[in-house]
């Protein structure tokens, strides 16, 4: 029989003790003030409750040596300031039943938890009082409070933030990233009450000073968005939930999600919901990788959500998500449906783009290329064109996109064949060049490089066109417009092409021949490696089929979960196989037009939706106004 083993002796039993109130608090701050931002959202939001019209906030070191917040709110007497600075003392909640919040805090947490970390002092007067009342707090041990000098209103100083938790101060990033998010939270809090004037200061040095405003300039004035020509407003409504808003086109964008500025019920949120939603809307008009400049309002009924989620409160749960996210999806989806020339953005000359980001894919030129006559272009097809038969099998399906705007008319009657091929430079004047009118995007003057357009506004406004990528979107809207009716129109090849490729791309290419069907491109088998191509879509007509297939055949291949089977995800991926199409199908650049074509372009373009932008989300045009010319050239 094997030895025995000892066991060890068995420790003495933990002894289950109350902590103290310092101790307590000193945990509580730990999630409800994380970082310098944090307490000062608190604070700001204290004095925004206390009915202030004006707001001055100061930090130093970025807020980890000193936070100041001076407001001209109601103020606390004595007894308020002591009850103020004891954990879940509040003067916010009407009831017990935490549905109907009508406050920005409720919680009553932030003083005790800000003075269990740090000193801090609160001056307080109310109106008519003789007097004001300071009280102290340093690491928890709260000072009885005494009289001191002050002006109507509550002065709040909180210094050597998390002194009395060095775990947590050790933690803290540079002064620069804390001023960074301490910015950010007032701006959030400064666009929940456009009613408030606001001043930030750093260091001394003033980095925002906001009068009193309505919602349109106060949104202008957060958003910070120089690049926007013009902010898109938003109104939506469906049953109890309203939006409301402005957006930027999709041609201004940021490498991070700080410019989404998303209020729920007048409170600022960091949403998933609502920052999923935006993400969506704006998928297909957006370069990858890049995000959108918004604010946001969203109104729902109390009973509706919960913001009793997390000590911070910027986290919500909703009774029905889905029908918040239907919501923003939907009415983003209309604003952006605007036509180009009404929101654009503004050319950056001495800027580089990201590096790393995508570029515009031109197709490559043909060899050779025949002279062809130029034509007339319409942009809309003659009463009782149908244009080429339909192919046979295309049924009418539903794309979950965004919606069409109501009206608008996306046809472009016009391919790479009606351009004449000449080489050159700039196009010669016209003869009579068509009067610039009120367009949005005036009138043709000169095509410069082959590949931009050059055009004149009554205004006075410069105006650069991409051909290639203002032709790409309008056949991209033209041929998704086509699907989701069940119309797009197949035309036959004479000769079948056989386009050789891998053979895993060929067999992904033949499990999705069904989908690719309904677009108008009818594929068989041609061996292990090889797809014959039958039919491509008629708007397309005189593409490089092989190239597009290939091409198709990367997009399907990037989605490694997209299986034929999953009807909702292939649809999903509908639309960045129609761009791709629609890229192969449109003006190459080095394309010489006439007059009536660029004119042509630019009406069409200010006509169709999403046209500020490529199916890759790039600017399709750019506006230089008079005062730009002037500063470049030092006349300003």
């Amino acid at each position: 029989m094997p030895p025995m083993t000892e066991h060890p002796p068995i420790a003495d039993r933990p002894v289950i003790r109350r902590l103290s109130e310092q101790v307590v608090n000193r945990i509580a701050a730990g999630e409800v003030i994380e970082r310098p931002a944090a307490a000062l959202k608190e604070l700001v939001e204290n004095a925004l409750d206390s009915g202030a019209q004006r707001i001055s906030v100061a930090l130093l070191h970025g807020g980890i040596e000193r936070i100041e917040v001076i407001d001209d709110g109601c103020g606390m007497t004595p007894d308020d300031l002591r009850l103020a600075v004891e954990r879940h003392c509040t003067s916010k909640l009407s009831d017990e039943t935490l549905v109907r919040i009508a406050t920005l805090g409720f919680r009553g947490e932030a003083l005790p938890s800000i003075g269990a970390a740090a000193r801090l002092n609160v001056t307080s007067r109310t109106r008519g009082a003789p007097t004001a009342w300071s009280i102290r707090v340093e690491g928890g041990r709260v000072d009885e409070p005494r009289p001191c000098a002050g002006v109507v209103g509550t002065c709040v100083v909180v210094e050597d933030l998390f002194f009395a938790t060095p775990a947590r101060r050790k933690f803290l990033k540079s002064a620069r990233v804390e001023s960074g998010h301490a910015e950010n939270t007032v701006r959030r809090l400064a666009l929940s009450a456009p009613h408030v004037a606001f001043r930030l200061q750093f260091d001394q040095r003033v980095v925002l000073d906001l009068p009193a405003q309505d919602m349109a300039a106060r949104a202008a004035a957060i958003l910070d968005a120089g690049q926007a020509d013009g902010l898109i407003p938003v109104e939506a409504e469906r049953g109890d939930l309203r939006l409301s808003g402005y957006i930027c086109a999709p041609s201004v964008h940021r490498a991070t999600a700080n410019g989404q500025l998303l209020l729920v019920n007048g409170r600022p949120v960091v949403d998933p919901v609502l920052r999923t939603a935006v993400r969506v809307a704006y998928r297909n008009v957006m370069e990858h990788g890049r995000h959108a400049v918004v604010a946001l309002s969203l109104q729902i009924p109390p009973e509706q959500v919960d913001v009793n989620v997390h000590p911070a409160k910027t986290e919500l749960r909703y009774a029905d998500a889905a029908a918040v996210r239907a919501l923003v999806i939907g009415a983003l989806g209309r604003a952006l449906g605007i036509g180009a020339g009404v929101a654009g953005v503004r050319p950056g000359l001495l800027q580089s783009r990201p590096a790393g980001g995508a570029r515009i894919w031109y197709p490559p030129e043909p060899a050779s290329a025949p002279p062809v006559s130029p034509v007339q272009m319409s942009p809309f097809p003659p009463d009782g064109d149908d244009g080429p038969p339909m192919a046979e099998g295309v049924a009418e399906r539903r794309l979950p996109l965004m919606d069409i705007a109501p009206g608008a008319r996306q046809v472009v009657r016009w391919s790479e064949a009606d351009i004449p091929a000449v080489q050159g430079a700039v196009s010669s004047p016209a003869p009579n060049p068509e009067p610039a009118a009120d367009f949005p995007l005036g009138a043709a003057v000169a095509q410069v490089l082959g590949t931009y357009i050059l055009a004149e506004t009554a205004r006075g406004e410069l105006v650069l066109v991409d051909q290639h990528a203002a032709h790409e979107r309008l056949t991209h809207e033209r041929l998704r417009a086509q699907y989701l009716g069940g119309e797009i129109r197949a035309q036959r090849l004479l000769l079948p092409e056989v386009v050789n490729m891998p053979r895993g791309q060929a067999d992904l290419l033949m499990s999705f021949a069904d989908t690719l069907s309904a677009l108008g491109l009818e594929i068989d088998a041609f061996g292990g490696d090889a797809v014959m191509v039958r039919t491509v879509p008629a708007l397309l007509g005189g593409g490089d089929a092989a190239a597009m297939l290939r091409d198709l055949a990367e997009e399907l291949a990037e989605d490694e979960l997209l299986a034929p089977a999953q009807a909702q995800a292939v649809d999903g991926r509908l639309d960045a196989i129609i761009a791709r199409m629609a890229c192969h199908g449109s003006v190459r650049a080095g394309r010489r037009l006439t007059h009536e074509e660029m004119n042509a372009l630019l009406r069409d373009m200010e006509r169709t939706p999403r046209a500020g932008t490529c199916s890759h989300g790039r600017p399709t045009w750019l506006k230089l106004e008079k005062g730009d010319l002037e500063r470049m050239f030092g006349r300003r």
